[in-house]
């Protein structure tokens, strides 16, 4: 017996049944799932119907992530599966799919903030930034662009935390089954404030 999307053999809402009138069809068909993993990047390809393609992702290691405050969107590695509100079970087995809740490598981000702005992130207490970067020359017009790019900058105490660790937060916004890519955003504001209070719990 194949795998099929049809709801005939589902109740009615009144509760009653509904009687069988046809055998599956193809176009009903469905295939088993990708349960992409976190490892060497390998895809394979799915022929489907009309002679279309699916990608199903079955390991990857990175993808690209848009830090959607500062629009800028870096090519960065997985490294973990946090949490999935759809199922524990995908959280233990580190499974990528729509929707999780992933931690990915935060220094991309960070050198480009840094460069971007002129200004050291990320400095856990106690300690202070290199003597050989504090003095870092530049000329007057890169000095006057990074002053006029300082007076709208405001970074999220969070967002902060996370780069000291060198870790971020993200949400998986693709379909790793079906596009064969993880993309997808930084979790920041009362997104992030909802998730760790999740994570809490």
């Amino acid at each position: 017996m194949g795998i099929t999307r049809e709801g005939m053999h589902k109740r009615r809402e009144t509760g009653g049944r509904r009687s069988q009138f046809r055998k599956k069809r193809k176009f009903e068909m469905g295939r088993p799932a990708a349960m992409t993993r976190i490892g060497e990047k390998r895809v394979s390809e799915v022929r489907t119907r009309g002679g279309n393609k699916k990608f199903r992702a079955l390991r990857l290691d990175s993808g690209n992530f848009s830090w959607g405050t500062e629009v800028c969107t870096r090519k960065v590695r997985i490294l973990d599966v946090v949490y999935n509100a759809s199922n524990n079970e995908l959280v233990r087995t580190k499974t990528l799919v729509k929707g999780a809740v992933i931690l990915v490598d935060a220094h991309p981000f960070k050198s480009w903030y840094e460069s971007h702005y002129g200004v050291k992130i990320g400095v856990k207490k106690g300690q202070t930034a290199a003597a050989g970067d504090a003095e870092k020359k530049v000329s007057n017009h890169v000095e006057r662009k990074l002053a006029s790019r300082q007076k709208g900058r405001s970074l999220e105490e969070a967002i902060d935390h996370q780069m000291a660790s060198g870790r971020l937060f993200a949400k998986v916004t693709s379909r790793p089954g079906q596009s064969g890519r993880c993309d997808g955003a930084i979790l920041e504001g009362p997104e992030l404030a909802f998730y760790l209070k999740q994570l809490k719990k």
